[in-house]
């Protein structure tokens, strides 16, 4: 016998001695109860609006400027050759 046949046998021994006991069946409750929505007033909790990029002070310091994904910007120069941005 196999080890799938071996849990399969034991499977269904459980489910007809269950049976015979005259408990049901086992259901499973995945689905969830509906809840409301929140108000749409509320502002979205853990989200922070969005800072502007700071302005460079003169051309030949100008700054990359690239911003993140969590809204820091890049504090290289402008056009730089380095693949990776440096962000503060």
């Amino acid at each position: 016998m196999s080890k799938e046949a071996a849990l399969r046998a034991m499977r269904e021994a459980k489910f007809n001695a269950r049976a015979a006991a005259g408990a049901k069946a086992p259901t499973r409750t995945t689905a969830r109860p509906p809840v409301a929505p929140e108000p749409a007033t509320k502002p979205a909790a853990g989200k922070a609006p969005k800072k502007a990029a700071p302005a460079p002070e003169a051309e030949g310091d100008a700054l990359c400027g690239h911003t993140s994904m969590n809204g820091r910007t890049c504090t290289r120069e402008k056009g730089h050759a380095a693949k990776s941005h440096r962000y503060s």
